[in-house]
């Protein structure tokens, strides 16, 4: 990628016919190069489209570039919802501009094409184009040039070392193997996603490229005394394809992506509870790996610590004979005599089996051979043979020689198929496809191209063009089609290391991979999650403890896990080598440290009692494309504080859903941390959910008191509300499973509300409005939370929305409850009512609104010392 031979071609002249619709459209524009001085050159074609009043389409492409044969999103028709676009075309016949609503576009071609972007009539464009180097052919590949905005927000690109803003750094697109990686300093990760967001007050763009092939973004990193600062995409091979998403908002450039890419897919409700793991337990001969597993499933049963799913790392395919090297689709008998028994008494303890799967075969496998003679591997064009690499095989850094399963070829495709089927007919609940990344050393090689569809004329078959992570979207769709056919009338769930744009179609989940123990790693992970958050992959979350290195101290077990528990993903997951054991390595244990175990286990119940609240975060992720997880400055774009260089770092804070503002503490000893509190000093402010629990001012920095054996800092919003359930595993179900019996039943649902505080509350900031709430008197606070049976197909499964308003008066705290739904699923708990959660020390009174409906205070305080009241809820009709 270092090879440079860039070519901008600058003329340019309409095409007579467009090549890629079948009508002409003034929306579109169809350009060809020409240079009668160059007759060496082969011409460029160059595209624009107008797709959606905020998304456009460009393509770059020549002979020898032709555009990406399997783009991660594919082109939608153009619709424009009502609004007719306004088209002007420039006097000299090289400029047209498009008005699509409060989006305004230019494109000029008298030199190399330009392309600048404005939003609601503003004359500062908020994209443009670089003039004279906008668009380049450069050797194999092209790049794509545009102006960089200095202090501005850039988030994306998927999952990126810290911070959370990109802007003055350069990064590879591609995907790599990157165990115990720096958070701060490693490049590449596991993701190759080419999405690139600047965020501005005064707008947002988006651009998008949907090629698998390897790539770089240079975002500000790069300057030149000509064009200064800069931002640049260079892709490896093939042409353009990018889109151009604007929004006023960030949120409403994610929301966009996601009507190209695909919306999030619906996250099995028991994905929100503990989901335990360790290389350890499935690599143990002695005792067998099954019975570590059903050790340590009732070990959470005796420590009361509730425990919902299980990863199943790659020991259960280990060999049993040397060499004893991992063979994927395999089970190792002697550890797992029978799998079927296995999985039916973890279930019966009410876990879920994740197994883990690689899209390798290393040459020992059984089934190796006949795979290479059925064309199931990469062809390497330099022998003419299987193309071999050196793949991971036994302990930490150890390898051997295999090969990547070609998923483009029907014998590799078809056989993972089989071989997933066969997982879940024995019991396994989920797919976890790991190692995933395909960092194949040579463009070269060839793919089968069995699999999908050849754009006409093309007869390259490289993986330089294609894109190694095509692969890892082809190995995604495998997993779970033969899931969905398998068991279709569940819920599928895959669990995918790397991920492209089009791979989370497939794939309702990631993690951040394999990461240290240390406190800066913990805390880098948090600009991790956001830019995942911001590039789709919204079920994300961390190897809490870290997979890799040392294990982390009482201390920073607790402070991890308090973290964790507030975010969409809570796994405790590792692999902690040593020079004397590199093969089994060590786990960690929720309860391995005694002095701490109360602590421990009162945050993983919080993270039960919190999973309605989650869970419909989830499910607003997948409809509307919201992350749960989330910047400090979404939807609070207005406030100059959120554009700090601290709050653009992404590491020390962040939104947990609607509600809750997160803070973490990020050195050992220390017993506080400073908190921005987005907004106004005219909101309602914050409440601190901790002793003292204080009132907070919006708009300001706060120092606030965490000591590690209480918690970290958890602000919630004043006027917002938080459904809570019970702190155990449940069913939302009333008919019992028989492969899951005793399920407990999501039968009871209670609400935390967080009113302004009443008059002469203790410790009241003179700057905080008390009882009427500084919206004004009588004004009403609402919340609303979604539901659904948390294991149905999302196309069967039917949502319940709850909608919770109040308002405050010097006395009393007056509710209304309205239930809806869509289909016939009706929660176990909605004939019984909700439970009304005051804050600590609110000892107000909670009335209905309406008629014939009462508010009871129920007998005993609950064990925090807050006062509940027992409400009925309406049915809307």
């Amino acid at each position: 990628m270092l090879h440079q031979t860039e070519y901008v071609p600058q003329q340019y002249k309409l095409k007579e016919t467009p090549e890629t619709v079948n009508e002409r459209v003034e929306t579109s524009i169809f350009l060809q190069s020409f240079a009668a001085k160059e007759l060496t050159r082969l011409p460029s074609s160059w595209s624009f489209e107008a797709l959606r009043s905020n998304v456009f389409r460009t393509t770059f492409s020549t002979p020898e570039h032709p555009l990406p044969p399997f783009p991660s999103a594919v082109r939608p028709c153009p619709k424009f919802d009502g609004i007719t676009p306004s088209v002007t075309g420039g006097n000299d016949g090289c400029s047209r501009s498009i008005t699509l609503g409060k989006v305004k576009v230019v494109v000029e071609w008298s030199g190399a094409p330009l392309v600048s972007v404005f939003l609601d009539g503003s004359p500062t464009a908020i994209h443009k184009d670089l003039p004279f180097r906008s668009y380049a052919t450069d050797s194999t590949g092209v790049a794509h040039y545009t102006a960089y905005k200095k202090d501005t927000l850039h988030v994306g690109l998927g999952e990126k070392a810290a911070p959370m803003d990109l802007g003055g750094r350069g990064f590879l697109i591609t995907a790599s193997d990157t165990f115990g990686y720096d958070a701060y300093r490693t490049d590449p990760l596991y993701k190759h996603i080419p999405l690139l967001i600047n965020v501005t007050s005064e707008g947002c763009i988006g651009i998008f490229s949907t090629s698998h092939a390897r790539g770089s973004w240079a975002v500000g990193s790069e300057i030149d005394g000509m064009w200064g600062h800069y931002k640049v995409y260079r892709q490896a091979h093939g042409g353009l394809e990018e889109y151009l998403i604007v929004g006023s908002t960030v949120a409403e450039v994610v929301r966009s992506y996601a009507e190209l890419v695909g919306f999030p897919l619906l996250v099995p409700r028991y994905m929100m509870g503990y989901v335990g793991g360790g290389m350890k337990y499935s690599m143990e001969d002695s005792p067998r790996a099954c019975d570590s597993i059903l050790n340590f499933i009732k070990n959470c049963e005796k420590h009361d610590m509730p425990c919902s799913a299980f990863q199943m790392s790659s020991g259960y395919t280990v060999a049993e004979t040397e060499p004893k090297t991992r063979n994927v689709m395999t089970w190792n008998r002697h550890r797992f005599p029978d799998p079927r028994a296995f999985t039916r008494e973890c279930h019966q303890h009410g876990v879920r089996l994740l197994a883990n799967v690689k899209p390798y075969v290393l040459a020992n496998h059984p089934n190796y051979r006949e795979l290479q003679e059925n064309g199931a591997f990469f062809t390497d064009p330099a022998t003419k043979a299987t193309a071999v690499a050196r793949l991971w095989s036994a302990g930490g850094g150890e390898s051997g020689e295999g090969s990547h399963i070609d998923f483009t070829s029907a014998a590799g495709y078809d056989w993972w198929y089989k071989g997933v089927q066969d997982l879940k007919n024995v019991g396994i609940d989920a797919m976890w496809n790991d190692n995933n990344e395909y960092n194949m050393p040579s463009d070269d090689w060839q793919c089968a191209l069995e699999k999908v569809v050849v754009p006409e004329g093309l007869s390259r078959r490289d993986i330089g063009l294609w894109g190694r992570a095509m692969n890892t979207e082809l190995n995604g769709k495998s997993s779970h089609d033969a899931t969905v056919e398998a068991e279709p009338d569940a819920r599928p769930f895959v669990l995918t290391r790397s991920a492209t744009a089009g791979t989370m179609k497939y794939c309702a989940s990631s993690w951040s991979g394999d990461n240290v123990t240390s406190w800066e790693g913990m805390k880098g992970a948090n600009a991790l999650a956001l830019n995942a958050g911001f590039s789709l992959l919204q079920c994300y979350g961390h190897d809490i403890g870290g997979f890799e290195g040392p294990q982390p101290t009482p201390e920073h077990l607790v402070r991890w896990i308090q973290l964790g528990i507030h975010s969409p993903r809570f796994v405790i997951n590792c692999y902690k080598t040593n020079p004397d054991d590199n093969l089994i390595g060590d786990v960690i244990e929720p309860w391995q440290y005694p002095s701490v175990n109360p602590i421990i286990r009162t945050a993983i119940k919080r993270r039960y009692e919190l999973v309605p609240y989650t869970y419909s975060q989830m499910l607003k992720s997948h409809r509307e494309a919201i992350p749960p997880q989330r910047w400090t400055g979404w939807g609070y774009e207005s406030d100059s504080n959120v554009w700090s260089k601290e709050i653009l770092k992404g590491d020390t804070q962040y939104w947990f859903g609607d509600a809750l503002l997160i803070a973490g503490v990020y050195e050992p000893g220390v017993s506080s941390a400073k908190v921005y509190l987005p907004g106004h000093a005219t909101d309602p402010g914050f409440l601190n959910l901790s002793a003292p629990h204080q009132y907070l001012q919006s708009g300001k920095w706060h120092e606030i008191s965490s000591t590690w054996h209480t918690s970290i800092p958890v602000l919630a919003r004043i006027g917002s509300a938080i459904p809570v359930g019970k702190c155990i595993p449940t069913t939302c179900r009333a008919e019992n499973d028989p492969e899951f019996p005793n399920m407990a039943k999501d039968d009871w649902r209670g609400v935390e509300i967080f009113p302004p505080p009443a008059p002469h509350h203790p410790g009241l900031p003179s700057n905080i409005d008390s009882a009427k709430g500084s919206s004004g008197p009588g004004n009403w606070f609402t919340s609303d939370w979604l539901e659904d049976d948390g294991v149905s197909p999302a196309h069967k499964a039917d949502l319940f929305m709850v909608n919770v308003s109040y308002r405050v008066s010097d006395n009393d705290i007056e509710v209304k409850v309205i239930c809806n739904k869509e289909g016939n699923f009706e929660p176990l708990w909605a004939n019984d009512g909700l439970t009304i959660i005051l804050p600590v020390g609110d000892e107000r009174s909670v009335k209905v609104a309406g008629e014939n409906q009462t508010a009871t205070l129920e007998g005993n305080r609950d064990e925090k010392g807050r006062r509940t009241w027992k409400v009925a809820v309406e049915h809307s009709t």
